[in-house]
């Protein structure tokens, strides 16, 4: 399988010629969702779902499925009339996307704080043959089964580095790749990638992708 970052938080997963797309939002490439068969919305803040990119990907692919939380799916009918599939996924369903065997996980998005609403946010763990991937949107949510590659929320208005820390330690996976990087400058990201390090998360195999950098799993 091969993983591409395609900024912030969105990820486009490639295998035996199926291409899964997991939350491309603004703060995305451009092309982000282009050429999808499948796309994975973890939660409906706007760095994570753009909805005209749906609409532009279900135009170049009417065969395009599409499987959020319903909070996100209620607000696409305007693409389930025009046929496109959209499939509500809650924590607990295994789902088969583009091919791509997924457990989902989660319910909730973290706490920004207490006087802003908190809403739903679902993870997706992707089974790949070198072992699983899990991209957790907008949450420390730490799968049941294991991982063998965190896709790690680097920075957040609802995370401190020690949680960071705390968190890929409890997921305990073999790799780490940065996500949720899209407010950092390379400054920032550097200061994270020196704690990560010091602190040995993922025994130290920890990297940041470039955007449309891509890595075999």
């Amino acid at each position: 399988m091969r993983i591409t970052k395609l900024g912030h938080s969105c990820v486009r997963l490639e295998r035996d010629g199926a291409t899964l797309v997991i939350d491309p939002g603004t703060f995305s490439e451009p092309d982000a969702a282009a050429g999808a068969d499948a796309i994975a919305i973890t939660h409906e803040h706007p760095d994570h779902f753009d909805p005209d990119r749906l609409y532009a990907a279900a135009t170049d692919n009417p065969e395009l499925e599409i499987y959020a939380h319903p909070s996100v799916a209620v607000r696409l009918s305007e693409l389930t009339e025009r046929g496109v599939r959209v499939h509500e996924v809650v924590h607990g369903d295994t789902p088969r996307m583009a091919g791509f065997d997924v457990h989902v996980y989660g319910e909730r998005h973290a706490v920004i704080h207490p006087d802003i609403p908190v809403v739903a946010n679902v993870g997706f763990r992707i089974e790949a043959p070198g072992g699983a991937l899990f991209h957790p949107g907008d949450a420390l949510t730490v799968p049941e089964d294991p991982v063998a590659l965190l896709l790690l929320p680097l920075h957040a208005p609802w995370m401190k580095v020690g949680e960071l820390i705390d968190y890929a330690r409890e997921v305990a996976p073999q790799r780490a790749v940065a996500i949720h990087d899209g407010l950092l400058n390379e400054v920032g990201a550097g200061v994270y990638a020196k704690n990560l390090a010091l602190t040995e998360v993922a025994g130290g195999n920890y990297e940041r992708l470039t955007p449309g950098e891509s890595r075999e799993l």
